[in-house]
Order: C-alpha cells, then structure tokens, then sequence
C-alpha cells in the first residue's frame, strides 16, 4: 500500500526539527521542506540564476553558492519582493517534495513544512500535526539557536501563518513547553496512533 501523508507544522523555533527527529528514528520516512527549498537553489540549478538576475551578485557568497543571511534581509524588507522569490521557488519545491515522498518505504510519511498552511502545501497531505509552542518561547528557543535579533524573529513570526490558522488546519495537536522526554514520549504515542490510520484517518 502507498504511505499516506502526514504534514508536520509550527513557527519557528516551535520544535518541529525535534519532533521530526523522533519520527525518523521510528523509521519514518521524513521529508523537510526546507532542505527541499536548499536543494531547488543549489549552484547549477536554473532557480539560482534566476535568483542572481532579479537580486544581483550580492546574493552569492564567494565560492558561488546562495547567500541566504542576505536574501532573507531583501525580502523581509520587502514584502513584494518575498512573493516574487516564492512564485519562483515554490512550485519548484513542490516537484521536488513529490519526487523525494514518491520513495517512501514506512506506512506513512511526513512532510515537515513551516509554511505548510500558507504554502498550499498542505494539499499534499491527508492530515496535519501542529507542534505549538507558547509565542514568547518561540522567540526565546530561536535567539538561542540562531543568534538572532529579537525584531528579526518577531518579523518572521509575521510572516508566518498565526498560531490561530494553523491550529484550525490540525487534525492534532503537539504542545511543546516541556522537557525532551516527554516530547519523545508525545511522538511515541502519536507513531503508535498513526500506525493504526488508513489514508490518514481512524
């Protein structure tokens, strides 16, 4: 039987990695979005002379690949500019999601995706785990992870889909504002659940 799709969602610094990391050593089969969207951008695929032709040279780093520190401060400054980097990458991703899902060997699969609801990703999926986490934790767990600014993470937080949308999209919910263990706990008890699932459903 072909797997069905779980989509695996949530802001940044939400935990969706952890979470993820929990399914793979279950042996799920385990596709992320964002390294889909590092693959589509890799020197010598047409998106990144796309890139470099609407943004300029500026956005290479010396040995020729992406800048991605750069990028991100044009199209946070520029919401127009965003839209017109994800009507490029966008449908690119998708093939890209599709090919690597299409290999998937566990009886489900999982697309992880922070822009899962507002990327029509979501269309991919037959049911969708929110990982949700307090706001004010999120924006400490991602300055501590990537050293970022404060204004930085609140504008990507913008940029997201609210805390709201998403969980209206959730068939279930993860809260995560514990400790490891019982997040790892939470992801066995969700595997066990999913097992029992056809096509995403009870």
């Amino acid at each position: 039987m072909k797997p069905w799709i779980l989509g695996l969602t949530g802001g940044i610094g939400s935990g969706k990695s952890a979470v993820a990391q929990g399914f793979i050593e279950r042996g799920v089969h385990v596709v992320d979005a964002d390294h889909a969207a590092r693959w589509v951008v890799e020197p010598g695929r047409p998106a990144l002379a796309r890139i470099v032709e609407h943004f300029g040279a500026g956005v290479l780093q010396a040995n020729g690949e992406l800048d991605r520190a750069a990028l991100r401060k044009l199209i946070f400054a520029a919401p127009e500019q965003r839209r017109w980097l994800e009507s490029l990458l966008h449908p690119l991703i998708g093939q890209e999601i599709v090919q690597v899902l299409a290999r998937a060997e566990s009886p489900y699969a999982i697309l992880v995706s922070p822009l899962l609801v507002e990327s029509g990703q979501r269309q991919m999926t037959q049911r969708i785990l929110v990982v949700d986490t307090p706001a004010e934790l999120q924006v400490q767990r991602t300055i501590a992870r990537d050293q970022s600014s404060e204004e930085q993470v609140r504008a990507i937080m913008q940029a997201q889909a609210s805390r709201e949308e998403r969980l209206r999209h959730a068939h279930d919910v993860l809260v995560n504002d514990r400790d490891m263990a019982w997040l790892d706990a939470e992801v066995e008890r969700l595997h066990n659940f999913y097992l029992t699932l056809r096509g995403g459903q009870p």
